[in-house]
């Protein structure tokens, strides 16, 4: 793992949301993007070299909605940028992590991503985020 990516928070309104982290960082978000396989909206912003991204769900079924009626807003995971995806969730699976998705998909801010399990993390929830290579 090179790097941590980012940290999601997960928000029950992204614009009231947006306007809170602008207060706090001094500067607007620089994305909002919607991740329909995800039941998702997210928004990211700077924050030195690191960044934050908010997570609304936009159906009650997603991960993001049932994390916030189990747990109330908060951070839902820390994610990790990678050189090499597959070659990082075969490595953890071999050191016996337990993983959400064994296959990355295409997350947002132009990223495959993948999904370690928190019964195998300590609780944290971990994401796996590589540039997607055109």
């Amino acid at each position: 793992m090179e790097k941590i990516e980012h940290i999601g928070i997960a928000v029950k309104d992204i614009e009231s949301s947006n306007a809170l982290f602008k207060s706090l960082f001094g500067e607007a978000h620089y994305k909002v993007e919607e991740v329909e396989s995800e039941g998702v909206k997210t928004s990211f912003f700077k924050c030195g070299p690191n960044k934050i991204e908010l997570l609304q769900a936009t159906n009650p079924e997603s991960p993001i909605a049932k994390f916030i009626e189990k747990k109330g807003e908060g951070i839902h995971h820390i994610a990790f940028a990678v050189d090499d995806i597959d070659k990082e969730i075969e490595r953890l699976t071999q050191e016996g992590f337990q993983m959400i998705h064994k296959v990355p998909k295409k997350g947002a801010d132009h990223k495959l991503i993948a999904f370690l399990h928190p019964k195998s993390t300590n609780g944290v929830l971990i994401e796996l985020c590589q540039d997607i290579r055109n």
